[in-house]
């Protein structure tokens, strides 16, 4: 149903699951092997994975902690889009990659849910995408020194909201990674 024409195809997007990030993010291994059986399945059944990693003053490329992490190896026909914001599309070739690959519908997972999880989310959305979110297959670090709640609340939060989002002509879903349909009816 996304708004985007000619777009029949489904994604797996994976996000900033890199060793800085998920170093002290919540239930790290637990979601990282997640993770890695979403790819496996996408991989088997033939669903683009697309690999996103950051980079700032904090995240220098090139440096071990800007690298993805052991547990999660891209393939190198696989592509990998490299930004320097929150969200994945801002600045970056990740439409012109979907736009190739006739990709309309999304599935999402990685780190962190606060931040770079959230804002890609949304900006997919905003641009016409269909946008499943991975419920266990996300997480961030705890930033309850900051004020935010513990990370165990954002995640449920972004989960709760996320299974609401509406808008013309697109759909958004949260589901747990077993429920994954990547033909795109869940």
């Amino acid at each position: 149903m996304t708004t985007l024409e000619n777009r029949p195809n489904s994604a797996l997007v994976v996000i900033d699951v890199q060793n800085a990030v998920v170093a002290e993010a919540h239930e790290r291994d637990a979601v990282l092997a997640t993770i890695g059986g979403l790819v496996e399945r996408a991989r088997q059944e033939g669903v683009p994975v697309v690999w996103v990693q950051h980079s700032d003053a904090e995240l220098v490329s090139g440096s071990d902690d800007w690298r993805i992490v052991p547990e999660l190896v891209p393939a190198e026909t696989e592509p990998l889009v490299a930004k320097n914001y929150g969200d994945a599309f801002e600045a970056t070739e990740l439409e012109a990659v979907l736009s190739g690959l006739s990709v309309g519908r999304l599935v999402v997972a990685g780190a962190e849910s606060d931040a770079c999880i959230r804002s890609t989310i949304h900006g997919a959305f905003t641009r016409g995408y269909d946008v499943t979110l991975v419920g266990d297959a996300h997480t961030a670090g705890d930033k309850s020194a900051w004020g935010a709640p513990p990370v165990a609340q954002v995640i449920a939060h972004t989960n709760l909201y996320w299974s609401f989002q509406t808008a013309p002509g697109r759909t958004a879903a949260t589901v747990a990674a077993k429920e994954v349909d990547f033909s795109g009816t869940s």
